[in-house]
């Protein structure tokens, strides 16, 4: 069971750890970039030898880092946060509306629900009908009117009213505004990351095409010495 069991991992010869042979792979299968880029600190690789994927993570991370910073120059937070997460294989989208509503306190909720309250059709529909009544009331009870014409009192409760809504409104669309930051933010990340994926893939698929191309002439190579040999 021992000797299975060691037979089963192998030494890494750039980390030098030892890892399960699932987690191998051949440094000639890496991108041609990157394989290079291996080989520019490790000259003695083969083309058929096996490096375990945590180097290969390792290097990607700064391939991409180095990528980015020859077209960037001096990298940034978000830029190094989608280098990594290329390198690893994670994603880096994010359900901004989720984790936006999630961190917000009682004051915020309770003043997005007021503003989003005074900008619909409810609210103006009670506040007309409000007015209404006021008024009516008011031209109704004749001398007896609590707040005759020109209405004085209705005046200061409309400013007290706009007073309180202006600052309730500013601090929802300012919250608002931090919320579109981080869905821009998000986009970013992902655009970026998805522009560098394209990338790798078109130079991946024409390092394929041109070792497709190789092994087609040494085979039409062969051919030709077979006819030759028949002959």
């Amino acid at each position: 069971m021992t000797s299975r069991a060691a037979s089963s991992n192998d030494i890494c010869p750039i980390t030098g750890k030892t890892y399960s042979q699932r987690d191998f792979v051949l440094v000639d299968h890496l991108h041609p970039a990157l394989a290079e880029r291996i080989r520019q600190d490790h000259p003695a690789l083969a083309a058929d030898s096996r490096i375990s994927r945590a180097a290969v993570d390792k290097y990607r991370l700064r391939y991409v880092e180095e990528l980015l910073r020859q077209e960037r120059g001096e990298l940034t937070k978000l830029d190094s946060e989608v280098a990594r997460s290329l390198a690893e294989g994670s994603m880096v989208s994010a359900n901004v509306e989720e984790s936006y509503d999630e961190r917000r306190t009682l004051g915020e909720r309770l003043s997005d629900g007021l503003a989003a309250f005074g900008g619909s059709w409810p609210f103006l529909i009670f506040f007309a009908l409000a007015l209404g009544v006021w008024i009516i009331i008011n031209v109704a009870s004749g001398p007896e009117a609590f707040d005759p014409y020109p209405y004085i009192l209705l005046n200061l409760l409309l400013s007290c009213l706009a007073a309180v809504q202006a600052p309730i409104i500013m601090m929802s669309q300012r919250r608002q505004e931090a919320k579109d930051r981080m869905r821009s933010l998000n986009d970013y990340r992902v655009n970026l990351k998805a522009e560098l994926e394209i990338r790798h893939l078109h130079e991946k698929i024409d390092h394929l095409i041109t070792r497709q191309w190789e092994r087609l002439a040494e085979i039409q190579k062969l051919q030709i010495e077979l006819l030759q040999e028949r002959r």
